[in-house]
C-alpha cells in the first residue's frame, strides 16, 4: 500500500493510550494530554497511525459501543473531515471492533500487520500482539477471543454485565504483566526484534513499527533497517514520526523520555 507524503507533511504513529485505565479521572486527563497531541500534529501530518491500544477495553455490540471517549473520537472525525489519514489497528485490549471506525469516523481498521511505501521506504505496521517466540499462552488464547464464535457469545452478555466484565479482566491483565514490559530485555531476548529478522531474511522493511511492548526502543535490527516500539502513554508518552527521511522517536514530556531511558537504558531521542 502506498501513501503520499506531499513535501513539508509528516507521518505520526502512537500506540497503547489504554483509555479507560487506571481509573475514569487519570484516564480523562491523558486524553485531553492526546487530544493535544492531535492538535499539534494537525500541523503538518499527512497521515497518523494508531497502532492498537487505543482503549484498555473496546467491544461494539450490534448497537452499543463503551460510553465515553467522545472527545478522542470528535478529534478523529475532525481530522478526517480536514482531509487528514488515519488508520487504526486493534491490539490485544481493543479487539472487539466491528465497523464503527469505518461508519461513524471513516477510518479503515487493521487486524493484522500491513505494509506500506511512503516516500521511498518501506514500512511494516501492528500492534505486535502474538508476534515472534514464546508467549503461546498468550496465542492460545488470541485464538480463542478471535473466533467468531466467542464474539457471539459474549455479544448475548447484556452490556451492562459484559463491558463491566471485561474492564475487571483487563486491569486484571495489567497487574499481572505490567511490570515485566518496562524492562530493556537486550536485543537477543527482545521478541519483536527477533521476529523483525526472521521478516528480514524475506524481505527488506526499512521500519517495523510496533506497540504492545510498552517500552520506547529504536533498535537497528539489519544493514539498513530498525525496529521502533512506540512505548506506551501511561508512563511514556511517546510517540514517532517520519518526516519523509528519517522516522525518530519522540517525547512529549521530559519525564517520560528520562523514564524511558532509565527503562531501556538506551539513548532516548531529544525531545520533540
Amino acid at each position: 500500500m502506498d501513501i503520499n507524503l506531499p513535501a513539508n507533511k509528516k507521518i505520526y504513529f502512537a500506540s497503547d493510550f489504554h483509555l479507560g485505565a487506571p481509573n475514569a479521572t487519570a484516564s480523562r486527563e491523558r486524553e485531553r494530554t492526546i487530544i493535544k497531541w492531535l492538535e499539534d500534529a494537525e500541523k503538518d501530518a499527512a497521515h497518523i497511525f494508531l497502532v492498537g491500544d487505543i482503549f484498555d477495553f473496546w467491544f461494539e455490540y450490534k448497537h452499543v459501543v463503551p460510553k465515553g471517549y467522545i472527545r478522542i473520537l470528535g478529534k478523529l472525525a475532525d481530522l478526517r473531515d480536514k482531509g487528514i489519514g488515519i488508520s487504526v489497528f486493534i491490539g490485544n485490549h481493543d479487539m472487539w471492533m466491528n465497523g464503527y471506525f469505518e461508519d461513524e469516523l471513516d477510518i479503515p481498521v487493521y487486524y493484522e500487520p500491513q505494509t506500506y511505501t511512503i516516500a521511498g521506504k518501506r514500512f511494516y505496521i501492528g500492534h505486535g500482539d502474538g508476534l515472534g517466540p514464546g508467549d503461546h499462552g498468550y496465542k492460545f488464547l488470541k485464538k480463542i477471543f478471535r473466533n467468531p464464535l466467542c464474539r457471539v457469545l459474549f455479544s448475548a452478555l447484556h452490556p451492562a454485565i459484559g463491558i463491566s466484565l471485561a474492564n475487571y479482566f483487563s486491569r486484571k491483565s495489567r497487574a499481572a504483566t505490567g511490570q515485566s514490559l518496562e524492562h530493556y530485555l537486550g536485543e537477543e531476548n527482545e521478541w519483536l526484534a527477533i521476529y523483525t529478522k526472521e521478516v528480514l531474511q524475506k524481505e527488506h522493511f526499512d521500519y517495523f513499527i510496533f506497540g504492545h511492548r510498552h517500552l520506547p526502543l529504536d533498535l537497528k535490527v539489519g544493514e539498513n533497517s530498525h525496529y521502533i516500539n512506540l512505548g506506551d502513554w501511561l508512563n511514556y508518552f511517546s510517540y514517532a514520526v517520519f518526516d519523509g527521511e528519517t522516522t525518530t522517536l519522540k517525547f512529549l514530556t521530559a519525564s517520560g523520555e528520562a523514564a524511558a531511558r532509565e527503562a531501556s537504558k538506551i539513548q532516548a531521542s531529544k525531545i520533540s
